[in-house]
């Protein structure tokens, strides 16, 4: 008798998380502290980072935030960036989720609709065509976006810098750091279904407390799922006993 095929079951599709925020805001930290907590309820996770992720990607990464990037001018720059994203996505981030695996990425799509469109004045329709060849349905299941006054992001930008040269972004004055923050809470404000504003000040571990909070209301980790589900199976069991008693 032939021997039937056993069936293998898909694994789950993982969870896409972005962090976003102004510079000096912590999203690197934070990230790091996310994925140790959601690694210790045992969630396979990756992290990563835009522009970057892949090696190509990496090395558009050097001209956009180079000196280089002004000299090409912000639509230019915009395609860059969807180049970047595209070999990210494709070679990164969509295998990842398909795996079962929870993705960080820290920057997404939001930062383009930020640095280039609010701020760099870029054409709308030309983000929105770049999105939809770049990532397509491929939209976070949960946008973190640190918020702190902007005086303070650059205070702790130029800590962690300490004497190395700024970056063409943190070397931006006050006022492009503060419309830089407005347009991140603007977009949180237009998308409260995937966005949550978590408040950055304060040590580390506070803000890292308050994403995990925001994740396990947001996005049950799996390990947490099954603890509820068991704890209403046996709420269950214990009421049908009680019922027939």
């Amino acid at each position: 008798m032939a021997r039937m095929a056993t069936k293998q079951r898909k694994p789950a599709r993982g969870r896409f998380i972005t962090f976003e925020g102004g510079e000096g805001s912590g999203k690197s930290t934070q990230i790091r502290k996310l994925a140790e907590r959601l690694e210790a309820a045992h969630v396979a996770t990756l992290v990563t980072r835009e522009p970057g992720g892949t090696p190509g990607a990496e090395a558009l990464r050097h001209v956009v935030l180079s000196g280089m990037g002004k000299l090409i001018g912000v639509e230019l720059e915009s395609l860059l960036f969807a180049a970047a994203r595209d070999d990210h996505v494709h070679r990164v981030i969509a295998p990842a989720l398909a795996a079962g695996t929870w993705v960080l990425c820290d920057r997404f799509a939001d930062s383009t609709r930020v640095y280039q469109g609010i701020l760099g004045q870029v054409d709308p329709h030309l983000l929105d065509a770049l999105e939809r060849v770049t990532i397509g349905d491929l939209k976070p299941d949960l946008t973190l976006v640190l918020d702190l006054p902007a005086d303070v992001g650059l205070s702790r930008a130029a800590a962690r810098r300490g004497t190395g040269a700024a970056d063409r972004f943190e070397a931006e004055g006050a006022p492009f750091h503060e419309r830089l923050r407005q347009a991140y809470l603007q977009i949180a404000r237009d998308n409260p279904e995937r966005c949550v504003v978590i408040d950055a000040t304060g040590t580390p571990d506070d803000v890292a407390d308050r994403i995990w909070t925001t994740v396990r209301e947001r996005l049950a980790p799996p390990s947490e799922r099954a603890t509820k589900a068991n704890a209403k199976t046996r709420a269950n069991a214990r009421t049908k006993a009680r019922a027939g008693a």
